[in-house]
């Protein structure tokens, strides 16, 4: 499975550290030092999940080596929806007048990007599809609750769109080797440590102690994993990108796994925790760094819980 062409977009407004004393109580310092934020990214009020994923797919559509009416499978994947029945997928479909395309609605947290890749992986295998489009889009702050002192003050926005197919189309293109998901409903605090409730409470994270615990061992876990199965080590990796969850989490990735921090790309600092799109956002902003040979592993965890991962080969 070959990676065509990426894209993203992040809104323009950050919010910084210091707006959250006076709405929760907690300062800049505080804040840093327990998730490596600075400033999060927040969607205009004219912005939403769906505006983010067209712009993600706009920004991809210059690199494209194909019409992008060939696509003949579309992915939305997101756990804070505009609809959820006229989903970003067909919005998406709609926008950029993709007639011939399956399309599907994909959530499971902050899985949910890397559990479209592999539903796309398996419709090439089934023969149903050849180019599909993902489209990972978030918009947190519509859900989030500023006020809330566990986790109103590290959530972003932003979206990013992946064209995959079967066959390479470009000799320049990356291949995903391993896509790697585990369900982990059994887990922990699993349904209650991280969870969104449109209609009461919202996007609150009461046990962090416990994400932080679960993400940390099962994103190491994704990358042992894939890197096993060829015969490999996470120290054969080039580049490392985790969840942009918390900046302590990836530390702790890195010590339970014997790396250095500086194999492991972020962009936590400024944009938050923008959720599924997060990790490939950082792939798509740092796609001119990598090279040939290079070899990146994604890991990612997501609430209820889940964990994911892809094996990137430059």
């Amino acid at each position: 499975m070959f990676i065509n062409s990426t894209g993203f977009y992040i809104p323009t407004e950050r919010v910084p550290n210091s707006y959250f004393e006076n709405v929760n109580g907690l300062t800049d310092e505080w804040i840093f030092q327990r998730t490596g934020i600075s400033t999060r990214s927040k969607a205009a009020p004219e912005e939403n999940t769906q505006t983010m994923g067209i712009d993600a797919v706009k920004n991809a559509l210059p690199k494209l080596p194909y019409a992008v009416e060939e696509v003949d499978l579309i992915l939305g994947a997101t756990y804070t929806p505009l609809d959820t029945v006229a989903t970003l997928s067909h919005r998406i479909q709609k926008e950029f007048n993709i007639e011939n395309a399956k399309g599907f609605f994909l959530s499971s947290a902050c899985s949910s990007l890397v559990n479209a890749i592999e539903v796309a992986e398996c419709f090439f295998a089934a023969g149903k599809a050849t180019k599909a489009l993902i489209v990972a889009s978030e918009h947190n702050t519509s859900y989030s609750n500023e006020a809330d002192p566990m986790s109103g003050h590290l959530w972003g926005d932003g979206a990013v769109a992946i064209f995959v197919s079967k066959e390479k189309q470009a000799d320049s293109e990356a291949e995903i080797t391993e896509v790697f998901s585990r369900s982990l409903g059994t887990v922990g605090k699993s349904i209650d440590g991280v969870y969104l409730r449109p209609r009461t409470e919202g996007l609150v994270m009461p046990d962090g102690r416990d994400v932080f615990i679960n993400a940390s061992k099962y994103m190491c876990e994704a990358l042992v994993s894939m890197t096993a199965k060829y015969n490999k080590t996470v120290n054969d990796l080039t580049y490392v990108v985790t969840h942009q969850a918390n900046k302590r989490i990836v530390a702790n990735v890195a010590n339970q796994l014997d790396l250095a921090e500086d194999k492991f790309l972020n962009n936590i600092q400024e944009l938050g925790n923008t959720g599924s799109p997060s990790s490939m956002i950082v792939i798509a902003q740092n796609w001119d760094l990598f090279k040939k040979g290079d070899i990146v592993g994604l890991t990612v965890f997501g609430g209820g819980y889940s964990s994911g991962g892809l094996l990137i080969q430059f």
